[in-house]
């Protein structure tokens, strides 16, 4: 879709605001952000953006704009302009700086006016290398992708970059030798050589009736972008237990806590542990900022302008990779409590989230205060 052209007026005043999502988005974009919200109070709008996982304010604005820029966001999308009491998605294309970024826009009903948020996808070069992964963790996840089937699942919270290593994993696998498909919610990048189909909750078309369709379609890899239900998650584990390898992610703390998950789902122990081949979770932290060479025995310049004194940018992913053994598989079928899983865990020399966090730190790519989270989950 277009860039956006058409300058915004100020009802009350009169007064143009040549622009003004032009420039939200441009302030936003410069800053480095995967985020802008834009919040309605009763006296303004709130414009603030997510930089390095941290929200912080970026402009206000006046109230009178709010109706326009919802507005225009609509007609980006494709939404409907005359519905105000309904959540509505879409996405659009915008142009900064010669670069096309495509934005995914979220609008929901507040109490003082329509909050939108938009979700910055800027095209990644999505590869195995370009994760943070050990030697010891590559080596299992390509050794797992040489597989024929069985399943591979990514855990983690929302925004811990689950997408990105399910990415990752695809376009490893995507040689033209193997028939590739994929249901996600929605479709965030393209992926050469892979079928990739949507959910659309309103046409009825839901994670596991897509997958039962697409398991129609003669595929050897399936990408499930999330699984949510129990359909979903027996549907996936029979695909893995009948010759497909199947890619998805789950929501769970660490690696331990997927097989009880699936439990929770519904799915068998026996087909878990049958079907069951790595489990990768996740974190994101903020990196230590490179253009001033932020470290511990050295604190950030605080005229720094890539990280504004901050001594962060980007940021790192820390990992823990569980290539799982059958020695595993038994232990998850006789005692699947999570005190036992975590130390069958352990035993095979698997580091914790924590102690690849800690491992980092020593490096220098971030700080042992960004690990607070990990210590106390």
């Amino acid at each position: 879709m277009e860039k956006i052209t058409a300058p915004l007026t100020s009802r009350s005043s009169g007064v143009l605001s040549p622009h003004l999502l032009d420039s939200l988005i441009t302030q936003a974009c410069a800053e480095g952000a995967s985020d802008l919200h834009l919040t309605p109070t009763s006296t303004k709008v709130i414009a603030r953006i997510r930089v390095d996982g941290q929200v912080r304010a970026l402009q206000e604005c006046p109230k009178d704009a709010h109706d326009e820029l919802v507005a225009r966001l609509k007609v980006l999308a494709g939404l409907r302009i005359d519905e105000h009491f309904l959540p509505q998605d879409g996405k659009f294309k915008y142009i900064c700086d010669d670069s096309t970024i495509d934005i995914r826009l979220s609008i929901a009903p507040a109490i003082h006016g329509e909050n939108a948020v938009l979700r910055f996808l800027v095209a990644e070069s999505f590869s195995l290398d370009s994760l943070a992964l050990t030697n010891a963790q590559r080596e299992s996840v390509l050794r797992t992708l040489g597989q024929a089937h069985g399943m591979v699942i990514v855990t983690g919270p929302t925004g811990s970059g689950k997408t990105t290593t399910l990415y990752a994993c695809m376009r490893f696998l995507a040689t033209g030798t193997k028939s590739m498909v994929s249901i996600e919610e929605p479709v965030e990048y393209e992926l050469a050589e892979v079928v990739q189909t949507q959910v659309n909750q309103q046409a009825g078309y839901t994670f596991s009736v897509g997958l039962r369709s697409l398991l129609r379609q003669d595929p050897d890899v399936i990408m499930v972008g999330e699984v949510r239900d129990q359909e979903t998650a027996s549907l996936a584990a029979h695909a893995a237990l009948t010759g497909h390898l199947v890619l998805t992610t789950l929501h769970a703390n660490d690696v331990a806590g997927a097989f009880p998950r699936l439990q929770d789902l519904g799915v068998d122990p026996y087909v878990i542990a049958s079907t069951v081949s790595l489990v990768i979770a996740q974190r994101l932290v903020r990196k230590r900022c490179r253009a001033c060479g932020a470290h511990a025995a050295r604190p950030p310049s605080h005229e720094c302008r890539t990280c504004r004194g901050s001594g962060f940018k980007g940021r790192i992913a820390l990992y823990e990779v569980f290539e799982v053994t059958q020695e595993f598989r038994e232990e998850f079928l006789h005692r699947p409590d999570r005190t036992s899983l975590v130390a069958r865990i352990r035993a095979n020399g698997i580091p914790s989230l924590l102690e690849d966090g800690y491992g980092k730190a020593a490096q220098g790519h971030t700080s042992i205060e960004e690990l607070t989270c990990l210590r106390h989950a």
